[in-house]
């Protein structure tokens, strides 16, 4: 499938309501500033901001100069939130095809484009059913609708299920050196095994944000490492994530245009091979198996 995604992605759901509440004038700036920096591909959901990032997203995006060819849009959708003007009484999924087929027309109107690039379920549900989603994902594809269809958070047996119907481009998980469980699991070795691109939400992971003891001898040995390869410890910490074989790419969350364009240099940081395996150690404990 003839998808290029940016090495590292932007990921939007704190750009509005749910974060930083940037006006159009403040996206249209942060998103030249992505591209300038080589960052193409920008990660969307449905319900950020409680359903309005997405418009607010497109609004700026049609004020500006960005050519759609040289940008790729990821949406997600199924979560049917709570938050918003949907009147849902209780946060659930829908994985019908007409609420498929109407949730990405719906983030078409709102990011003022004709087509996403991906479009992903949001998270599996236990009442999904696989060839509902496979026809809609054939009713988007045949009407040019989205490029490509993927899944977020699934499990690999639950991948399996819905490729058993249509094909699948990626699964985005939740991976970092906090949380690397997919690296133990099968589940990177599966997506390798099957052709499926990983993607990683929350890529930091919680050094920044716990105080714990992983994190505390995380932060001790990025003291070192960030002297040794003069450059930042979240540099340091998506390299670790994009120097796995499976090929992840990470979506940062940061609207920081200068912490963006300086986390774009883990795209040519290569660890060496005990510097890797030291952050592994720190992160579990003890030493490896």
């Amino acid at each position: 499938m003839n998808i290029t995604l940016s090495p590292i992605v932007a990921g939007v759901m704190s750009w509005g309501i749910w974060g930083k509440k940037m006006n159009t004038s403040q996206m249209t700036e942060l998103m030249h500033a992505c591209l300038e920096y080589g960052i193409t591909t920008f990660d969307h959901a449905d319900i950020y901001g409680g359903y309005t990032t997405e418009a607010e997203f497109g609004t700026a995006l049609a004020t500006n100069s960005i050519t759609r060819e040289d940008i790729q849009l990821i949406s997600k959708c199924g979560i049917q939130h709570t938050d918003g003007n949907r009147n849902n009484t209780i946060k659930h999924y829908n994985y019908s095809k007409e609420y498929i087929i109407q949730s990405a027309e719906g983030s078409l109107q709102n990011l003022q484009t004709d087509y996403l690039d991906v479009l992903l379920l949001h998270r599996p549900s236990p009442l999904m059913q696989p060839d509902e989603i496979a026809e809609a994902v054939a009713q988007l594809q045949k009407d040019g609708k989205i490029k490509a269809f993927g899944v977020s958070n699934f499990t690999n047996t639950q991948t399996d299920l819905i490729r058993s119907r249509t094909e699948v481009f990626c699964n985005q998980i939740e991976f970092s050196a906090t949380q690397h469980s997919a690296m133990l699991d099968g589940s990177l070795d599966y997506m390798q095994v099957n052709n499926i691109k990983p993607l990683a939400w929350s890529p930091l992971g919680s050094i920044f944000k716990t105080d714990t003891k992983q994190t505390q001898r995380l932060k001790e040995l990025l003291m070192t490492l960030v002297i040794k390869y003069e450059v930042t410890a979240d540099v340091i910490l998506l390299a670790w994530i994009m120097q796995h074989p499976a090929g992840i790419v990470p979506a940062t969350g940061s609207t920081n245009p200068d912490r963006l364009k300086n986390q774009m240099k883990a795209a040519n940081l290569t660890l060496e091979l005990e510097d890797w395996f030291a952050i592994w150690t720190e992160s579990m404990g003890h030493k490896v198996p």
